[in-house]
């Protein structure tokens, strides 16, 4: 779940897409061994989106509507939904 802080930094979320980065670096690029970095990346951009709104912007964050495609795609793919 996204922190105040996560959410204050500049970029939002930057920490959340750091902790990625440095998962996949020790884990050779496997990004399924990362799977909760990336859930955690996920969850704070949609709460920034939640609090900022569609069109607000963080170098860390994808687009609005492709976040949320993708959180639908990882939902599916975990066999939820």
């Amino acid at each position: 779940m996204a922190s105040k802080d996560d959410l204050s930094t500049d970029p939002p979320c930057h920490s959340r897409a750091c902790a990625i980065q440095d998962c996949l670096a020790k884990n050779s690029y496997n990004e399924s061994k990362c799977r909760s970095q990336v859930d955690a990346l996920y969850d704070c951009c949609n709460k920034f989106y939640e609090r900022n709104g569609d069109n607000a912007k963080s170098a860390s964050c994808p687009k609005a509507s492709l976040l949320r495609l993708k959180i639908s795609q990882r939902a599916e793919g975990s066999g939820a939904g």
